[in-house]
């Protein structure tokens, strides 16, 4: 897949972590997993070949994708086809969708919806103007154009909100107590912030973050088996397996077979 990543300038770097563009493309698997990041991402679809998204791996029905999506954010993988043409998109930060839709995080969670339900006839107007650009390059101006013009200029995100993120980026962290402690915030109070701006649990979210630290040591060879397990403050190496195949569908050598080079997605076989 030919993957181009671009990094947003202020004030976007806040809420975006990265533009991307990508070719039309046909897969090494008639499916592939697309691995939760505890975040949002905006898919639109350039092409005339339909984006497949399929509830499950084993199902044979599929939701066809011929404009824009939102993913929202998700605990477990996304399964989707593995032939449609270009695409471009927005992989927002955690949280940082908010500020951009109507709808809060949860309503959107673990699902994908038109974006045209969500932002009406401009969705479709910028997707006309993707596909009119002249270039990658053109695309993404586009794309921050629109998330620019879509953001309120006086929006930041809550103070509660950037303080409780940092946390669970914490690599000594230990439990989720732990964050309501650091941050002052009850455990009511987080979950509620939570759901609102992220759209997962505290719980859950931790979860999907600590399994996408352990995912960048053992992408790069750092670690491997128990010691990574242990790095990333597993139980044991058995709950590590256990939560790695809850969260990436696979075991971790299925999974550094399977992975598509430069992207969240790992080729589904057989």
């Amino acid at each position: 897949m030919n993957h181009v990543l671009h990094r947003p300038k202020a004030p976007l770097d806040e809420f975006v972590e990265f533009f991307w563009v990508s070719s039309s493309y046909v897969g090494q698997a008639p499916r592939e997993r697309v691995l939760p990041t505890g975040a949002q991402a905006l898919v639109v679809h350039l092409g005339e070949t339909p984006l497949r998204v399929y509830s499950g791996e084993d199902t044979t029905e599929a939701a066809e994708a011929l404009g824009a999506i939102l993913c929202g954010a998700r605990s477990s993988p996304l399964i989707i086809g593995t032939t449609f043409g270009p695409t471009v998109g927005v992989h927002f930060k955690p949280g940082g969708a908010r500020p951009f839709f109507d709808a809060a995080a949860d309503a959107l969670a673990e699902q994908t919806v038109a974006l045209d339900a969500l932002w009406g006839t401009s969705a479709r107007s910028l997707r006309e103007r993707l596909m009119e650009a002249s270039s990658p390059l053109e695309q993404v101006r586009l794309l921050e154009e629109h998330l620019l013009h879509r953001l309120r200029r006086s929006f930041e995100l809550a103070p509660a909100l950037r303080a409780s993120l940092d946390a669970f980026e914490r690599p000594d962290l230990t439990s989720v107590a732990e964050v309501n402690r650091r941050t002052g915030l009850s455990p009511k109070r987080l979950l509620a912030l939570f759901r609102e701006e992220v759209g997962l649990s505290p719980k859950t979210f931790w979860r999907v973050r600590r399994f996408r630290a352990a995912l960048r040591d053992l992408d790069q060879g750092a670690l491997r088996g128990a010691a990574l397990a242990a790095e990333h403050g597993y139980f044991d190496q058995a709950h590590f397996l256990r939560e790695f195949r809850s969260l990436a569908g696979s075991n971790p050598r299925e999974y550094l077979a399977a992975r598509v080079a430069g992207t969240d997605h790992v080729s589904v076989h057989g």
